[in-house]
């Protein structure tokens, strides 16, 4: 199926080179072209074979400027850890019982799930939904802790969390077009280093091999590796 006008309109204005980052980003406003405020998204190739278990990579990282999104929070835990995930605004707050009760029924009204590491042993039934949307709470993604109240403040604050797909590409929000651009850099840039951070031992040779910086109906454009320190 062909490309609209508009798109290729948008195509028009960019060049076939890399850009720098704050370039870039001027280009993707400028681009956009939708009537609804279009997430801004950073897509990263890395030299990583996702297959072998300790090229995994993932991680968490709390944007400066948050998302412009807010997400609906759901917490699993008993006893003070409910009050606590409440006080911390918590949309959602459940029993282990009652959320494998309720998911397992087919209810999924949250984008996000946080829960303390006792109640995982039921969560586990509910697994095979969960685990395949992104929802079940780990460790490494800071979603299973004793402390839900920073989680959840994280979560609201602008937590993003990233995970290499079996193509070895990370594909991760930075704001809104209606950001300002500066905005944008430090946001991009704080997940550029985080993914930096992430990087396995086991990853030999280039690690960055492209990135990519696109809104949600607009075309992407290439970044420079080079100006981004990025190796």
């Amino acid at each position: 199926m062909g490309r609209g006008k508009k798109y290729r309109q948008a195509v028009a204005k960019m060049e076939r080179r890399p850009y720098a980052l704050e370039e870039a980003i001027g280009l993707v406003q400028g681009a956009a072209y939708a009537k609804f405020d279009e997430t801004v998204e950073v897509a990263m190739r890395l030299g990583v074979n996702p297959r072998h278990a300790d090229q995994m990579v993932r991680g968490t990282v709390v944007l400066p400027h948050g998302t412009g999104k807010s997400r609906r929070v759901l917490v699993v835990a008993e006893g003070t850890a409910q009050r606590a995930a409440e006080d911390a605004g918590a949309d959602i707050v459940l029993s282990a019982e009652d959320a494998t009760a309720k998911i397992a029924g087919g209810w999924l009204d949250f984008e996000a799930m946080v829960a303390t590491p006792d109640m995982m042993r039921q969560l586990s039934k509910v697994g095979k939904i969960l685990g395949p949307r992104g929802l079940m709470p780990n460790p490494k993604s800071g979603t299973v802790t004793q402390d839900v109240a920073t989680a959840v403040r994280d979560i609201k604050a602008g937590r993003v969390e990233f995970r290499v797909d079996k193509t070895a590409i990370i594909h991760a929000p930075v704001g809104k077009v209606s950001f300002s651009s500066e905005k944008l850099v430090e946001n991009a840039r704080s997940l550029l280093d985080a993914v930096q951070k992430a990087k396995p031992a086991t990853a030999k040779g280039r690690y960055f091999h492209a990135v990519h910086l696109c809104s949600t109906m607009g075309p992407g454009v290439e970044l420079d590796l080079l100006s981004l320190d990025l190796k």
